[in-house]
């Protein structure tokens, strides 16, 4: 099998791929049937976005912090964990931004894309799916659109739902919702495609984020499932994504 080391730039995780390169004999990423990353989450999304990714499965292991996407840590038996590993497919989310001069940016997210407000000012959105205006007016600190995979991460922390891998849906979830109070986001068939316009832009200037990448200034974000790209992602077997984001609705 032949295998690819890529770490983040901690200490620990450069040490666990110089000592993997060295025990499995590691290929560059281009030749490579599978590629370890090592570090954390924020690593793996990292890897994700390598366009490497949509052909090549990514097989993690954590050398970071929380390690919600990565398997555990360990030298031994590496070859067969991977060919008993269970699959996961990801298609990300493609977010188009325009910002306040007319300018467009187009980036892929793994985990979702947020709108945040840049100042101390609230924000408000106008919320339209598939060009049907649902919300006229969400005054808010921000609000996201998260990928089944991504529904753990941050909108769980912002009291969105936990989406079941297969389920096929979307969560559309408000950040800090001050009107209307009650509203606390929705679920969103896959194919949806969700517009967010900023309302009051110079008085109330508000960011995009997708994954890593923010563009400042926005005045409209559209979102939507990329189809017709997916990445796949392998996991210890009995361990796979769809039992962790299972079991994270159990977790006390």
């Amino acid at each position: 099998m032949r295998l690819a080391f890529l770490s983040s730039d901690r200490p620990e995780a450069v040490a666990a791929r110089n000592g993997l390169a060295q025990r499995y004999g590691g290929v560059s990423p281009e030749d490579a049937e599978v590629i370890v990353a090592l570090g954390g989450d924020g690593f793996m999304l990292e890897v994700l976005h390598l366009p490497l990714a949509r052909r090549v499965p990514i097989y993690g292991m954590n050398r970071g912090s929380v390690g919600f996407l990565m398997n555990d840590f360990s030298e031994d038996g590496l070859t067969d964990r991977i060919a008993a590993a269970e699959h996961a497919e990801i298609h990300p989310l493609t977010m188009t931004a325009v910002d306040s001069s007319g300018q467009s940016f187009t980036a892929m997210a793994v985990n979702e894309v947020s709108l945040l407000r840049q100042t101390r000012q609230t924000a408000k959105l106008r919320i339209v799916i598939d060009g049907t205006v649902r919300l006229e007016e969400l005054s808010c600190d921000g609000a996201l659109v998260a990928t089944p995979a991504g529904s753990t991460a941050y909108n769980l922390s912002a009291h969105g739902p936990i989406v079941p891998l297969e389920a096929r849906v979307l969560a559309l979830t408000p950040i800090s919702a001050f009107r209307p109070r009650r509203w606390r986001g929705a679920l969103l068939p896959h194919a949806a495609k969700v517009c967010f316009q900023v309302l009051d832009p110079d008085k109330r200037p508000v960011s995009a984020v997708a994954d890593n990448f923010e563009v400042r200034d926005v005045v409209e974000v559209n979102v939507a499932e990329d189809t017709a790209a997916s990445m796949t992602m392998l996991f210890d077997a009995g361990r796979g994504l769809q039992e962790r984001v299972l079991a994270e609705q159990f977790s006390v």
